[in-house]
């Protein structure tokens, strides 16, 4: 059956700030404290959807979470107006309050784990909502993300959205970002990768940063998903990638149709890999593997220009598959060469485009980390809330809304003003006149 990929890329929230939450993260850490400038971060992830769109690839969008999280802080004690619980909060745990802010909802690849209807058992198209238990700021996300979903995807003919699993050490789920698929068309079945980095009980886990994707939750979610155990792999990161810094599997690889394009230091065992993806996809497809070695391009040079951290697309009427990377690909000399070198050649991937994703890239986040990818079939198409598909006007009301109502910057001393709450209460109720959210999405609007 005939399908398509939608990009659903996240929109960078009013309170965009660099408060360095992230451990195992190095831009994050490397940048906490700077001053952010939340207009330009959500500007340049609509100029990165507006390309897309014209280049001709559908392009969706979600909401940002509201932050701060006053329903978290009042279940930690704080009581009062919302201005009230904000200001207290900042004061006695500004750590907390900072969790509490945070806009890390931008960055969809997160939001969930999706498996397309071709590999289901039930036809359906699934998602698995992420409970990013092993960070605090993340994991205040799941009931909005939850929630989003369904407004996004609703017919329960054709669609399942899965709460998050428990949030406990056992089952840390961080979405796609540690997902993969293979496949010989979109609307093909395909065989469908997992990448964790310990099973429970600590089992594998690096010596310096903590492996957020378990696998029991990843075993859970193949389960949840009807998926065919002769087309499912589960993976191990190597310990070496995460404690270089790749928190997650879509920092050293991604993968679209045949081509999986990773680093040699991406996987604990990247022949045994291998070799189960071409037994898996015997029949269906030949895989396509792209290699980068360690002596091209260093984890460090992958992980600081995000070279893996792309979107790996086919733009209509293109022979050969286009990398949609961050800026600082053409920075990173080692990286550059490698990728002039790749696209000279005469491999499946033929063409690199790089936009500035600055704000978001020094948090720690690229272009894989700002979408969502969604792989539906027309009916499934038809049946999406279509006022989440972007077209050229509502990408204009956005960038209206952005100029209206988000701040030029914040500094550290700016996060304790009281304002903030107002400010974003105003910004996300004026949103869901443009999206279709409802007049009661978000809690603010239900208090």
């Amino acid at each position: 059956m005939s399908a398509v990929e939608i990009n659903f890329d996240g929109l960078v929230g009013p309170t965009h700030n660099y408060a360095g939450l992230s451990y195992g993260n190095v831009a994050s850490a490397a940048n906490r404290d700077q001053v952010a400038r939340p207009r330009a971060a959500a500007l340049q992830g609509l100029a990165k959807m507006r390309a897309l769109l014209h280049a001709g690839l559908p392009q969706g969008v979600f909401a940002p979470v509201a932050r701060p999280d006053l329903r978290f802080l009042r279940s930690i004690g704080f009581s009062g107006s919302d201005a009230a619980v904000w200001e207290a909060a900042m004061r006695a745990e500004p750590s907390l309050a900072r969790q509490a802010l945070a806009a890390s909802s931008m960055w969809t690849a997160n939001a969930a784990t999706v498996s397309p209807s071709a590999d289901c058992a039930d036809g359906r198209l699934h998602f698995t909502t992420a409970n990013l238990a092993t960070m605090l700021h993340r994991f205040l996300e799941g009931p909005h993300t939850e929630r989003q979903l369904q407004r996004v995807f609703p017919d329960t003919a054709h669609f399942a959205v899965h709460p998050p699993l428990p949030a406990q050490a056992a089952f840390t789920d961080e979405g796609a970002a540690n997902h993969m698929r293979l496949c010989r068309a979109h609307g093909a079945a395909g065989v469908e990768i997992f990448v964790y980095g310990r099973e429970a009980g600590g089992i594998g886990t690096p010596e310096r940063f903590p492996a957020r994707q378990t696998l029991e939750s990843v075993r859970a979610i193949a389960r949840a998903h009807g998926l065919d155990p002769g087309r499912t792999i589960f993976a191990r990161q190597s310990a070496k990638a995460i404690d270089a810094g790749a928190f997650h599997n879509d920092v050293v690889a991604v993968a679209s149709e045949q081509v999986l394009f990773f680093h040699a230091d991406a996987f604990a065992d990247p022949e045994a890999l291998r070799a189960e993806i071409a037994a898996k996809a015997a029949g269906l497809f030949e895989p396509i593997f792209v290699e980068v070695p360690a002596d091209r391009v260093s984890l460090e040079d992958a992980i600081a220009s995000y070279l893996f951290n792309a979107q790996l697309v086919r733009f209509p009427g293109q022979a050969r598959l286009t990398l949609i990377a961050p800026r600082e690909v053409e920075e990173t000399p080692a990286v550059a060469a490698y990728l002039a070198d790749l696209t000279a050649g005469q491999g499946p991937i033929g063409e690199v485009r790089t936009f500035d994703l600055r704000e978001s890239m020094r948090n720690g986040g690229g272009p894989a980390c700002l979408r969502l990818r969604v792989v539906a079939t027309p009916q499934e198409m038809a049946r999406i809330n279509p006022g989440f598909l972007l077209d050229d006007a509502r990408i204009d009301r956005l960038e209206a809304w952005v100029s209206a109502h988000y701040r030029e910057t914040y500094a550290p001393a700016d996060l304790a003003d009281p304002s903030i709450v107002r400010e974003v209460h105003e910004a996300l109720d004026a949103l869901t006149g443009i999206l279709p959210l409802g007049s009661d999405f978000y809690g603010f609007q239900r208090a």
